[in-house]
């Protein structure tokens, strides 16, 4: 199925001409199709005309009853394509304005990129046909420089076709609004959320119809190209989302989700870890139930949250552990992903018996499962028949954030773990800086600041990051934050939020 979303404000001389035109183009090019078409509260005759249309045209219309702009009109007509739909990764939908600046028979071409591969599709005008303002034949040429998205010289045309599973994918994060600028900045910052999920992002060339248009623009050149100016900030932040994933997991720069190619194998007779063992805690003394939701800004911008939490006592060959459950979802420009992370580890000595990571990643999925064995000294990947070597006390990347607030840190030391259960991503760094009070979750806390580092891994905890960790100065040493540097600027991931615990120790007697 095809839906071509139309959005329309008094366009009673051109919307039924355009409608029609639709038509042609699926009778001359059979495909299923269906035309969403919204009235953002016109006050000419353009209701009578779409209501005349419906008759004839496999067409649905959605009515405001206030003007709510361009951007609100496009997203709502979006989101209903994809309510509609029960096929994301075949469906399409296409965006069309009801003036006729765009040619709708540029959209066979468009549906042919799609069913050749492509997921998003940008009809990139090319060409001009009648006569515009200088004012804003310059803005027109100035503003898709001002918002760049990779891959187009066109960003404001307004004129795409895209794969409703990049649409589902984008919107994950089912923020109140999708689209928040508006005008031609609403046209690139759609196709700019939409590009980072598409596997393939193709052009066709088009031209602006401005001979057919039959009413006044509506664009205020100077306040369109100061309002893309204002627009950029937006962008760039929404490209920094990427960052709350790493740091929503501490270590995850650890283990391979961006990649199915381990690290060279070794023996499981290899001996990994030469360092003295040392000493593990009593128990686990996390209680089951604590849930710790974080939110993560860039300068002032709220740019994605994440979740850590206690989820129960089960038992893993034999042995009870203790589960802990990382749930992620983020994105960014250039990049989407919900992550699953899950542990668990021994309930009285604190060692990783199994870990799991489940990741959606721009539109890829894939799972990696590892049994660990601290008493053998392996571990082994599912779906794969080698052992490999382990550490002696291994802890996997959701355990380890867990683990380091059991362990006494004094201000002023550094501290160097070699515990990850790969061992050649190991040490691990720790330095404690100072004591300060910050605020977090509601209220002033007491915190110990500290810097973890790996010098052979990357990501939030590389040397050139300088991230910095804020753990509660009292006997829970909660993660209250955690900034990291990157090439674009500073991300900080702050507590909002600590859910009560359903029993008093996951080391209590009482099991879930």
């Amino acid at each position: 199925m095809i839906y071509v979303c139309v959005p329309v404000h008094n366009e009673a001389r051109t919307a039924g001409l355009v409608l029609w035109k639709v038509r042609q183009v699926f009778t001359a090019f059979p495909r299923e199709y269906e035309l969403l078409v919204l009235d953002d509260a016109s006050t000419d005759d353009t209701r009578d005309v779409l209501a005349s249309y419906a008759k004839v045209l496999p067409m649905t219309i959605v009515t405001h009853r206030e003007r709510r702009g361009y951007a609100r009109s496009l997203e709502e007509l979006l989101r209903l394509a994809l309510q509609r739909t029960d096929r994301p990764k075949r469906d399409c939908a296409i965006t069309l304005h009801a003036d006729f600046v765009h040619s709708p028979e540029r959209m066979e071409d468009m549906v042919k990129h799609l069913e050749s591969g492509a997921d998003l599709v940008v009809a990139e005008l090319v060409e001009q046909r009648g006569r515009v303002s200088r004012a804003q034949g310059l803005a027109r040429r100035w503003t898709p420089r001002l918002l760049r998205v990779a891959g187009l010289r066109d960003t404001v045309s307004g004129f795409l076709a895209l794969r409703l599973i990049v649409l589902r994918q984008a919107l994950r994060r089912d923020t109140p609004r999708f689209l928040q600028t508006e005008g031609w900045c609403a046209s690139a910052e759609l196709v700019a959320r939409l590009a980072p999920h598409a596997r393939r992002l193709d052009t066709v060339p088009a031209a602006a119809r401005y001979d057919l248009v039959q009413r006044p623009s509506r664009v205020k050149p100077w306040r369109q190209l100061l309002e893309a100016w204002r627009a950029r900030s937006v962008i760039r932040a929404a490209r920094t989302v990427v960052a709350v994933l790493f740091m929503a997991v501490g270590l995850q720069a650890q283990s391979d989700t961006a990649s199915r190619t381990d690290s060279t194998r070794t023996d499981s007779a290899k001996v990994a870890d030469t360092t003295p063992r040392t000493a593990a805690p009593v128990g686990v003394p996390f209680p089951v139930g604590e849930r710790l939701v974080y939110g993560a800004r860039y300068g002032p911008f709220s740019v994605g949250t994440a979740t850590m939490q206690v989820a129960g006592i089960d038992t893993v060959r034999g042995v009870e552990a203790v589960h802990f459950v990382f749930l992620i979802d983020g994105g960014a420009l250039w990049y989407h992903i919900h992550q699953n992370l899950e542990s668990w580890v021994g309930r009285h000595d604190f060692r990783s018996r199994r870990f799991l990571n489940q990741t959606e990643e721009k539109g890829k999925t894939w799972e990696r499962k590892f049994e660990i064995y601290p008493d053998s000294g392996f571990y082994r990947e599912a779906g794969r028949d080698t052992t490999v070597a382990t550490v002696t006390d291994p802890l996997d990347d959701a355990a380890f954030l867990y683990w380091i607030r059991t362990v006494p840190l004094e201000v002023g030391k550094r501290y160097e773990y070699r515990r990850y259960f790969r061992p050649e991503r190991n040490p691990v760094i720790v330095e404690v800086l100072k004591r300060e009070r910050v605020g977090v979750a509601g209220k002033k806390w007491d915190a110990i600041v500290v810097r973890p580092r790996i010098p052979n891994g990357g990501g939030i905890f590389a040397e050139k990051a300088d991230a910095r960790m804020w753990l509660s100065d009292d006997s829970l040493r909660i993660m209250l934050a955690l900034q990291s540097k990157f090439s674009f600027g500073q991300v900080t991931l702050k507590l909002k939020e600590i859910d009560s615990a359903k029993q008093n120790s996951a080391s209590g007697p009482e099991h879930p």
